[in-house]
């Protein structure tokens, strides 16, 4: 008899993943759908029902792929990247066909009129909103009403992205506190909207989606859904979360104290505490956890995985060229191999990897990227371990700013993409100066926490314990005295060239071209 099976949705800004556990936490299969992003400068827009159709493809895959009985899953859960703003009628309906996703920063007159009226300290003290505040839902829905009163006016509710997906699943329009703490006008210490923060964005209060926990139940397959899907209409669906915070649980995140590190396209370190970490200079953003009672707090760069692939996609174009053609399986692997033929520090090359702007610890949002030091001397071996190098050490700086608030981190969990690269790893370490350790997990991390709400929701789990056993160590790496030690002295250097990026970057902003 085959054991009763969940869902997990991890619906990111490239694609979405459905994967297939059991009530164990078990993964079983995954399958992937991609869709595109329009990005027209400030402006960044996918189509929902993009994601919508990419849960029927993923679902409908993965039933074909493991061949379970579709009877035999009770429950489904979304992990959704976040700062959404999707306007629906009262009867459900998509109202626009592409909306702003987490990285438009159309809004930015928005935030400013915002704040002439609200302290901005306050404002961030009380959110825990960390990114640029324009990036914030409250100030899009701003924009929708300065620039498209038609359709602000029919509006009936603004969604999330899993959220938008959770309506189409069962019909109902609701969110959860990790989503909704990153709606602008969220308290993180008393867990709901604030008229105040509402009223000066001079926006519809009802216009906030209902909040529920992130493992209680929307409700049931409807019956389109479930014939869409292949399902039974028996599936519970569970509010799910955003996606830091699926990411946090998944990552181990079920104790005061515990880091992971996320190493995708953008990358963070995020703490899980009972207490948001919040600071006014380096600003970490705060989501509320999908786990009652705790945060997930976090420092980010834009431009990690992405910088890298800058770097293969426009330095290493004949090893790609090498990978679609099938003759090498994998061209960051080819990568790799490469920095082996260039010493710690590159031969005194520095990368920076600010190719998307500057986060919040940065002194300017202009800081650019780039290479400093480059002499003849300097091969391509060289470039591709100053890249690695340049994004690590950035990561060690944000790394350092979490320590303040959190000293006692002697080892970090590394999820993601880059936790596939052995050589990556031992970098990390050499340059934290901690065990850097992978498991099993890798890339599922999102994914196993949306399941885990699932689980937990349908009281198979009395509690997150269980997802320590569900982590099962591949590696450690262990740091190099000697290589930390000469690592300290290239990112001292990186430090200093970054604060000349980042002035170099305003100065070039202010450039005006004829």
């Amino acid at each position: 008899m085959q054991k009763n099976m969940i869902i997990a949705y991890d619906l990111g800004t490239g694609g979405i993943k459905a994967s297939l556990f059991d009530i164990d936490g078990r993964s079983h299969a995954n399958t992937f759908a991609a869709y595109e992003t329009d990005y027209n400068g400030k402006f960044h827009e996918q189509g929902p029902d993009l994601w919508w159709n990419g849960v029927i493809e993923t679902t409908r895959l993965l039933l074909d792929k493991s061949k379970i009985d579709p009877m035999t899953v009770v429950g489904m859960a979304i992990s959704g990247h976040s700062l959404g703003v999707v306007p629906v009628d009262k009867d459900g309906r998509l109202l626009r066909e592409v909306t702003p996703i987490w990285s438009d920063a159309r809004a930015e007159e928005q935030a400013r009129r915002f704040f002439k009226e609200i302290n901005y300290e306050k404002w961030y003290m009380t959110t825990g909103n960390g990114f640029p505040a324009e990036l914030y839902s409250v100030f899009k829905m701003m924009w929708y009403k300065d620039h498209e009163r038609e359709l602000y006016d029919h509006t009936y509710k603004i969604l999330g992205s899993k959220d938008y997906c959770n309506l189409r699943l069962t019909g109902r329009m609701c969110t959860d506190h990790s989503y909704a703490s990153g709606s602008g006008v969220y308290s993180l210490l008393e867990k709901k909207y604030l008229p105040e923060y509402i009223n000066a964005a001079d926006v519809r209060g009802e216009l906030f989606p209902e909040i529920i926990a992130s493992h209680e139940k929307v409700g049931h397959l409807t019956p389109q859904a479930a014939g869409l899907l292949g399902l039974s209409e028996h599936v519970a669906v569970m509010a799910g979360g955003v996606d830091n915070s699926c990411m946090a649980l998944g990552s181990k995140g079920i104790a005061d104290g515990r880091a992971y590190l996320s190493l995708g396209s953008s990358s963070w370190i995020a703490i899980t505490s009972k207490k948001p970490i919040l600071d006014t200079k380096y600003k970490p953003f705060v989501f509320a956890h999908v786990a009652d009672d705790m945060y997930a707090s976090a420092t980010s760069i834009f431009a990690a995985g992405s910088s890298f692939r800058w770097v293969r996609d426009n330095i290493c174009t004949d090893i790609l060229e090498k990978e679609r053609k099938g003759e090498i399986k994998d061209a960051y692997l080819e990568m790799n191999q490469m920095i082996q033929g260039s010493p710690i520090g590159a031969n005194k090359l520095i990368f920076n990897p600010s190719l998307a702007g500057g986060a919040s610890f940065e002194e300017s949002k202009n800081i650019c990227g780039g290479f400093v030091g480059l002499t003849m001397s300097h091969t391509r071996n060289d470039l591709v371990r100053s890249a690695m190098e340049g994004i690590t050490y950035n990561l060690k700086y944000v790394f350092d700013i979490l320590t303040i608030y959190q000293q006692d981190i002697k080892e970090m969990l590394l999820v993601g993409g880059g936790a596939k690269s052995q050589v990556w790893r031992q970098m990390f370490a050499d340059v934290f100066g901690i065990d850097i350790v992978k498991t099993c997990i890798d890339q599922d991390a999102a994914s196993l926490g949306a399941a885990s709400l699932v689980a937990y929701g349908l009281g198979y789990w009395n509690d997150y314990t269980i997802i320590d056993k569900i982590h099962e160590i591949q590696s450690i790496e262990k740091p190099d005295k000697q290589a930390f030690a000469q690592y300290q002295k290239f990112y001292k250097v990186h430090r200093d060239i970054a604060h000349f990026m980042a002035l170099s970057g305003d100065e070039l902003t202010n450039v005006k071209i004829s």
